[in-house]
């Protein structure tokens, strides 16, 4: 599921990237796959609470994997999303927007994460559970920016507010899917740390 998902967002970023529509479409008919183990995924947790209803770490894992299950096939509904766009829209963004959006350092810190929430899962490595918070912070910083930087690109030319407003929401969904990694992180840190994260930086 995780594999899957990563493959989605990176299959329609591809996609929006080169105008490729046969790689959107590709990507939207995946999505299927994708809510079918979403749902298969949640009944083998459930059954498991209700064969063994485990106590402590075992515990942990099994609600671990549950609220992950959900975060990643969120994940794959953004990547959905984009490549609606790439269908809708044939047209291709200018590079300069895209440049000046920092969407490829939004692409990149994304992959970076990937690779360190999967290292984390598989390996148990809490580590690289820890490396996706300061990463995820990027994609906000960027996200923020971004508004005035549309600002200014519509200023100079207002034939681009179409492409403007279209890769203004799929930076909003990157920025999304770095939450959702991140709270992925949060779900492994708990269940090897029992340690909760989740509204910690709330608390007063």
């Amino acid at each position: 599921m995780m594999s899957l998902c990563f493959s989605q967002l990176e299959k329609a970023t591809e996609a929006y990237l080169n105008n490729d529509v046969d790689l959107a479409e590709e990507v939207i008919y995946t999505e299927s796959h994708v809510n079918a183990l979403d749902i298969n995924i949640e009944k083998n947790c459930e059954r498991y609470l209700a064969l063994y209803t485990p106590v402590a770490t075992d515990l942990r894992f099994a609600m671990a994997i549950l609220k992950i299950n959900i975060d990643l096939e969120r994940i794959g509904d953004h990547a959905y999303g984009i490549s609606k766009y790439v269908v809708e829209d044939e047209t291709r963004t200018p590079v300069h927007l895209i440049k000046a959006l920092q969407f490829g350092k939004m692409r990149v810190t994304i992959q970076d994460m990937f690779v360190d929430i999967m290292d984390a899962f598989e390996n148990e490595n809490v580590k690289s559970a820890r490396k996706v918070f300061k990463k995820d912070k990027i994609l906000d910083a960027i996200n923020f920016e971004s508004f005035a930087i549309i600002e200014t690109e519509i200023h100079k030319d207002i034939t681009v507010i179409g492409k403007s407003l279209q890769l203004s929401s799929i930076i909003k969904k990157y920025e999304r899917v770095g939450d959702l990694i991140k709270n992925i992180a949060e779900e492994i840190i708990f269940y090897k740390n029992a340690e909760l994260l989740k509204h910690k930086g709330n608390k007063k």
